[in-house]
């Protein structure tokens, strides 16, 4: 599957007949989707929702390694598709398309953002072809430098990038959120830095560790064991709280870069049309499962966190999406990034 920045645009397809989604006498019988990778996404409805979906397989779009909540929510096996193509929009597309009967849901992270603004013409608007659902989890960013940096924190490292004119960063590829992460650091301290992109997480890790690169804004797991074992150095979280995986590790804000937060998130949408209750059901089912005690766990082991009650609404993420289209205008501006 393409992607935009490693990230990849999913669907979840029922392969169902189309009968009636709120038939009574079908209650319970519903799409549920699971987490994909170390970034998570929900889609689903069930027993907690009282919804009613024809009970022929479901198709979800996307990596499901925790299936705990899909069997006890719905009891029932899910099979996992993935739609490449353009960026991962493709898929996306042919949500956007579909009817607005609940047979077809998408599951998305911040690439439903960065569509809008990398690509010349993005083949659907992120904000009027769909109906939002939910907003489910956030997975911050964290600053790291080569472990003989001459720098102790953020201060010193802003420093640091403004007087040295051969300073660098790598990303995982242009456009990705790993290079945005970064633009968008550069642009709150006012720096002007070398952009170095790799095909990946791992080839950037690869010179940070031996001194190629001065530094990388990337995600907490790809950077939690070269920190143990020494091998590179963490200076601050991107984001307004410390992480429970690296809790020594101060937040730029705590050091100076006031309300400084980035990270990749990730939602759930259903076609523009979609009916109010069906969007409700299906929410209400996705917030289900984010409050399984064992689900969080899950989540926090590798990284992510689960956003709270009160950002969990359609309507939150409707008016989040346009927020961080905005946010990130000027950033992808800056980068000079463009897609055909």
């Amino acid at each position: 599957m393409d992607s935009i920045d490693g990230t990849q645009f999913g669907t979840e397809h029922l392969e169902t007949s189309h009968e009636p989604l709120l038939d009574s006498d079908r209650l319970g019988r519903c799409p549920h989707g699971l987490w994909r990778g170390t970034r998570a996404g929900l889609a689903g409805a069930g027993d907690h929702a009282g919804c009613a979906i024809p009970s022929r397989r479901t198709n979800r779009c996307g990596w499901t390694p925790v299936r705990a909540p899909n069997g006890q929510i719905l009891g029932r096996p899910i099979v996992v598709e993935n739609i490449a193509g353009a960026g991962g929009m493709t898929g996306a597309s042919r949500v956007s398309h579909a009817a607005p009967d609940g047979y077809q849901i998408l599951f998305v992270g911040s690439a439903m953002t960065n569509s809008q603004l990398l690509y010349k013409k993005p083949l659907f608007s992120s904000v009027t072809d769909f109906a939002a659902v939910a907003l489910l989890t956030r997975q911050p960013l964290v600053l790291i430098a080569r472990k003989d940096a001459p720098f102790d924190g953020l201060q010193s490292f802003v420093r640091y990038v403004k007087q040295r004119p051969t300073a660098s960063f790598g990303s995982a590829g242009a456009g990705s959120s790993t290079h945005l992460g970064c633009v968008m650091l550069n642009l709150a301290i006012d720096a002007n830095v070398t952009h170095v992109p790799y095909r990946g997480v791992a080839p950037a890790m690869q010179d940070l560790i031996a001194g190629r690169i001065d530094y990388f804004c990337t995600l907490i797991p790809d950077a939690i064991p070269q920190i143990q074992g020494g091998a590179i150095k963490g200076f601050a979280m991107l984001s307004l709280s410390r992480s429970q995986m690296l809790p020594h590790l101060p937040t730029a804000d705590e050091q100076g870069l006031a309300n400084f937060d980035i990270a990749d998130w990730y939602g759930l949408f259903l076609p523009k049309g979609t009916p109010a209750t069906i969007v409700q059901k299906f929410n209400n089912a996705a917030v289900a499962a984010l409050e399984m005690s064992s689900f969080r766990e899950r989540l926090q082991a590798l990284g992510v966190e689960v956003v709270g009650p009160e950002r969990r609404s359609p309507e939150y993420l409707a008016d989040f999406l346009k927020d961080e289209i905005a946010k990130w205008a000027a950033p992808i501006k800056a980068s000079g990034v463009t897609v055909d």
